[in-house]
């Protein structure tokens, strides 16, 4: 029997550490700042969620969450003691970062205090926010957003301004943005329901949708579809591509432009179009031609799928 003991109480070590490692203590600090619409709200944390939504009035409220992997209340506060929290207006701006510099814990890699942001903002407010490891949440706002993640989801209401949204690792999704709009991720889908000015979306890993764009487009992903309704004239060249999937795209029928489809891998339709083609310009993989008297070109590419151009 004393052969085995060790072996006994190793075993129970290791289904022992789960549970201490996965420990947490909640700590919650707030602040309100008292600010006039139209400055710009900074928030950089490390493995959190960070979250926008407009408020009542013309304050900021800043609630920080911290999580803390420890096992009482004195081990937090000596973990706390590695996080620099820094929460302060200047000005009509307001920032709020949080940076731990105890390092990792367990043997999962992860960092011992995470804070997550939630923070409310007067309806016309800027944003310029980055979590290296959580999910971006803002609501419908007026201003310039800027949203980074290395590893979560971005979700963006009704923008009335300029919207930059980048991950490495999750979904974008935006409701609609009246100025200039570029939404990027590596690892997932990219979808918006109205953008007003110019558009640049892009995917490695997903797809690429958005509803309705008023503007110049550019749309393009490696490893999804791509599907997009072009509202009235176009502005200047369009381009949907796509490298292992379908394209579709809905055109005015009044609208005036260059068709040029191309795929390697399926055919091209365009149903409802008056196409004056141009030399070689019809063909089951690629249809090339002025739409209504030509215009902006209007550029469609996949090699594994294939495209299709309906009107409404």
């Amino acid at each position: 029997m004393k052969i085995y003991l060790p072996l006994i109480f190793g075993f129970g070590w290791l289904f022992a550490a789960p549970v201490l490692l996965n420990a947490t203590v909640e700590r919650t600090v707030e602040k309100t700042f008292a600010v006039q619409p139209g400055g710009t709200l900074k928030v950089e944390t490390s493995g959190g969620n960070i979250s926008v939504e407009p408020g009542a009035g013309d304050t900021v409220k800043v609630v920080a969450k911290e999580k803390i992997r420890a096992g009482n209340e004195a081990e937090a506060d000596e973990m706390l003691k590695d996080l620099t929290l820094t929460i302060e207006q200047q000005g009509n701006d307001v920032t709020a970062i949080a940076k731990y510099h105890g390092g990792a814990s367990g043997w999962f890699g992860n960092s011992r205090v995470q804070v997550s942001f939630a923070v409310t903002v007067p309806s016309h407010y800027s944003t310029d926010l980055h979590t290296s490891g959580g999910n971006v949440t803002v609501g419908d706002l007026a201003g310039r957003m800027q949203a980074r993640t290395s590893g979560g989801d971005i979700r963006l209401g009704n923008i009335d301004g300029t919207v930059d949204g980048s991950t490495s690792g999750g979904n974008v999704e935006l409701g609609s943005c009246t100025g200039d709009t570029r939404l990027q991720t590596s690892g997932g889908n990219v979808r918006a329901d109205k953008i007003v000015g110019k558009a640049d979306l892009g995917t490695s890993g997903g797809d690429v949708v958005v509803k309705l764009v008023e503007n110049v487009l550019s749309a393009h992903t490696s490893g999804g579809n791509v599907e997009a309704g072009i509202g009235g004239t176009l502005k200047g060249d369009c381009s949907l591509e796509t490298s292992g999937g379908d394209v579709r795209v809905t055109v005015d029928k009044a609208a005036a432009f260059r068709l040029d489809a191309s795929t390697s891998g399926g055919d091209v339709r365009a149903d409802g179009l008056t196409i004056t083609l141009g030399d070689g310009g019809s063909g089951r993989s690629h249809l090339s031609g002025n739409v209504n008297g030509g215009g902006p070109v209007l550029k469609l590419r996949t090699s594994g799928g294939s495209i299709r151009v309906v009107t409404r």
